[in-house]
């Protein structure tokens, strides 16, 4: 973030004027810690082929590539909402084959959950302008009144995984989105001769909120200006070389005391 100080010399304790912000506040929010135990992973024809003729499978990451969110009034309730979360996990792995030979594998997953929190009340619809060039017709666009539902997750954590059989090949109930297709290059396959499956548990923290807009009067105090210059693009590339700062931490790793941190004294804390 760039260097910044206040306009005119004025001291950040002086306040000169209340103003109106339209801001999202957060009305009710949850962390969670799901155990996601023997999820199916969906492979494509291909992959599908590899999994049932590996001697061996191993899971390598695991990754979240799409959540698809529905909020939806709670009956009843006044003032809560539903929402439905459908996580979309992207996994790689690589399968031995009988000739020692490795294939990578990537895998979709697919884990559903629901959360209920307080997002208040609205009845009102919200017209903002949106000035889209060439399209003269589509000038504002249109939201409801909705609660927006936004959820912060990590890499899930890859705890076991397995090759079992199944007894049939059911197709998911839900239908991939395209971006998640193309992780796992095709459409996902169901040969019902495949006796074969990819079950893996995961480790998912999450944190779920609920926001709504609203407008809130703030103090002001004065404008900010940004103090650091920016600095010139150049075209020689050993000019721009010689003001990129040493990468010291690169040639000596951090000790153990230095990720937990220091006391005041200096010393390690935890070490």
């Amino acid at each position: 973030m760039a260097d910044q100080k206040f306009n005119n010399g004025t001291a950040p304790g002086c306040f000169k004027e209340a103003v109106c912000v339209d801001v999202n506040r957060i009305y009710d929010s949850c962390c969670d810690r799901d155990c996601l135990e023997d999820l199916r992973v969906y492979f494509c024809e291909e992959g599908q082929r590899a999994i049932q003729n590996a001697i061996s499978v191993r899971v390598k990451s695991a990754e979240i590539c799409k959540v698809n969110i529905d909020v939806e009034p709670v009956t009843f309730n006044r003032g809560f909402f539903a929402c439905d979360l459908t996580f979309f996990i992207h996994v790689k792995a690589e399968a031995i084959m009988c000739n020692k030979s490795i294939c990578d594998l990537n895998g979709i997953c697919v884990f559903q959950k629901k959360v209920i929190l307080f997002g208040s009340e609205g009845s009102v619809k919200t017209f903002c302008s949106q000035a889209d060039i060439g399209d003269d017709d589509e000038v504002t666009t249109e939201t409801t009144n909705l609660p927006t539902c936004c959820v912060d997750c990590v890499a899930p954590v890859v705890l076991g995984s397995k090759v079992c059989e199944v007894c049939e090949c059911k197709d998911p109930c839900h239908i991939f989105p395209r971006s998640v297709l193309a992780k796992m290059n095709g459409e996902p396959a169901f040969d019902r001769d495949d006796n074969k499956a990819l079950f893996v548990t995961l480790g998912l923290f999450s944190i779920v909120r609920l926001e709504r807009a609203v407008q809130l009067l703030i103090p002001v105090y004065d404008f900010c200006i940004p103090e650091k210059e920016c600095i010139a693009n150049s075209d020689d590339p050993c000019d721009l070389f010689s003001k990129l700062q040493f990468p010291i931490d690169e040639f000596f790793p951090p000790r153990a005391c230095d990720l937990l941190g220091k006391d005041r004294e200096g010393g390690c804390s935890r070490c």
